[in-house]
């Protein structure tokens, strides 16, 4: 298990089974664990989910699949705990999901 801080500076856990999960569902995430993390813990926008998730999002030019945003969901539990739902690379972030903070 590793452990990131988001933006509200709540502990965000990236387990092993969800990292397992990740990846069988998107192979192209295999080996991207770096920016994963990353991403939560120094995202370029932040959107909210439906579900009381956010999707953290930071772009990067080169990835397995060409310049793609990378799209980390996330939930905050409580003030000091949380984990990673899912990640997966994107053409480009929501239009329709409200935007909670921007760089």
């Amino acid at each position: 298990m590793v452990i990131v801080q988001s933006k509200n500076e709540v502990a965000i856990r990236l387990t092993r089974e969800r990292w397992t999960h990740i990846v069988e569902r998107h192979p192209e995430m295999d080996g991207q664990r770096h920016r994963v993390l990353e991403t939560v813990s120094d995202p370029e926008m932040i959107q909210e989910g439906d579900f009381a998730e956010y999707l953290a999002i930071r772009f990067y030019n080169e990835t397995p699949l060409t310049s793609k945003f990378l799209i980390v969901v996330y939930k905050e539990i409580a003030r000091m705990d949380g984990f990673i739902l899912t990640a997966y690379y994107s053409g480009k972030p929501s239009e329709r999901r409200r935007i909670l903070w921007k760089q």
